[in-house]
């Protein structure tokens, strides 16, 4: 609306193709309008009926996610008396939770931490402050009566347990971490701690995670470092130190083309979310300060469409952004907001979406008594398979076994096409453990690896669990 000549009076620069301005006083190039499909992406919670209403969640302020879901099950820790117990409901068991709902109730400590097998909807880990990795085996259909036998016992931490993660592709993989600063990868299927690392962290770990295709760790520790690990060997491949300078917990996550994305505090106390390049870890390839508020950002990242969602823990709202490899590369694009606060949030994998109303995440928000489905949807006109927004994407088939992957094998993870909606296609899962285990024989770090490095089992029985 104003004329070139006038712009440039008034020490305006305009470029050839007339999409960008440079004041003199700002250094940044910036778009007047980024475009994106996702600028108008909306999140919307599920009516009062479609909740989980009346569950007493956990009052516990360790900084994890407290849910965990999958295209079968939603589990969220709850409170529990005498021991540690979280709840695991069919994703159809809406609306009201009896009191006297069965729940898995095997740990002797509170629950700090569950997460769902990504290659088996059925299995579920769980974290305890009784220093124990509990693996239990959910029934078809949900619980009937509350369990308190795990499938296996795993014993090797000497302090709490505060982090679980599966590995994304080899099967029958969990990496733990714990308050005793240590990180150990089990063989689930054999019940043994193959790979200990308890000499790289000095302080507590806030947070650890896998890579895409599971070939690195990544750790945020107390000490203000994060460290790249390579899992097998233990070792630190790079670290940043002093990544965000407050004192608060810090959390991080691979995203596109090997970058990291973490969220921390500055020495104000201000929120803030930054990028990083692995590859130079000297400085940030972005730094942004978002608030004041006091929560930990948990971060969810979606592969398949470069959105990172911030949940603050103890915030009410959502916000999210898109990675992309534009500067300033983490563009901001909205936020969700509603009056009650999140004490913990669920993520559904993309293969448990509804393709047909062009929904791109689902979150499940803890409240104090319920569980608050929320649908991030993008808006379309056409009712037809949207094929940009939703490219092929993981799903539950492992690519390597437990064996293969710690002897050396890698695999990109398999991919799976949502233009149909997911359907299973393969036999019923299994889940192989070794018959000395169902006895919850607990499985020890301490025992030494063969001429390999690498712990085998003698045992030749095998059980198999179909679920």
């Amino acid at each position: 609306c104003f004329e070139e000549g006038w712009l440039k009076s008034q020490g305006w620069k305009l470029d050839g193709s007339q999409e960008l301005l440079l004041f003199p006083q700002f250094t940044m190039l910036r778009k007047v309008v980024r475009s994106s499909k996702f600028r108008h992406v909306f999140g919307q919670a599920n009516k009062a009926d479609q909740c989980y209403d009346d569950i007493r969640i956990s009052q516990m302020t360790w900084d994890s996610n407290f849910c965990t879901v999958n295209p079968k099950f939603v589990a969220m820790i709850v409170d529990a008396s005498g021991g540690g117990a979280f709840m695991v409901l069919p994703l159809n068991k809406t609306g009201r939770i009896d009191m006297s709902y069965p729940t898995v109730c095997g740990h002797t400590g509170p629950v700090l931490d569950i997460e769902f097998c990504p290659h088996n909807d059925n299995i579920i880990a769980s974290g305890s402050e009784d220093c124990s990795v509990m693996i239990w085996e959910i029934p078809e259909g949900g619980l009937t009566s509350s369990i308190t036998e795990p499938v296996v016992k795993l014993e090797g931490h000497s302090k709490r347990v505060g982090i679980l993660s599966w590995h994304p592709t080899a099967r029958n993989v969990l990496m733990s971490a714990g308050c005793d600063n240590v990180v150990i990868l089990w063989n689930v299927a054999r019940g043994e701690a193959v790979v200990r690392i308890d000499s790289v962290h000095p302080d507590l770990i806030y947070s650890a995670c896998w890579n895409r295709d599971g070939s690195r760790i990544l750790t945020a520790c107390k000490d203000k470092t994060l460290r790249v690990l390579d899992p097998r060997k233990g070792t630190v491949i790079s670290e940043k130190e002093k990544t965000h300078e407050g004192s608060r917990p810090i959390r991080a996550v691979f995203v596109s083309d090997g970058k990291i994305l973490s969220t921390g505090f500055s020495r104000m106390s201000e929120r803030q979310v930054a990028l990083w390049d692995p590859n130079n870890f000297a400085e940030p390839l972005t730094l942004q300060e978002l608030d004041t508020s006091s929560g930990v950002l948990l971060p969810f990242f979606d592969p398949d469409t470069g959105i990172v969602y911030l949940c603050g823990k103890g915030d009410s709202s959502i916000r999210y952004f898109e990675v992309t490899d534009e500067a300033p590369y983490v563009h901001y694009l909205s936020m969700y907001s509603s009056k009650e606060s999140q004490k913990g949030m669920g993520y559904m994998p993309k293969r448990g979406l509804e393709v047909n109303k062009c929904e791109i995440a689902r979150f499940y928000k803890l409240h104090e008594r319920k569980c608050e489905p929320i649908v991030m949807t993008v808006p379309r006109k056409s009712d037809l398979f949207q094929e940009d927004l939703y490219p092929d994407t993981i799903g539950p088939e492992s690519s390597v076994e437990a064996d293969e992957w710690f002897d050396g094998k890698e695999a990109p993870p398999i991919l799976i096409s949502l233009k149909d909606g997911f359907a299973a296609t393969t036999k019923s899962k299994e889940f192989k453990v070794h018959k000395r285990l169902l006895k919850t024989t607990t499985a020890s770090a301490g025992c030494q690896p063969d001429s390999n490095g690498v712990r085998t089992s003698h045992t030749s029985e095998v059980l198999w669990l179909n679920t």
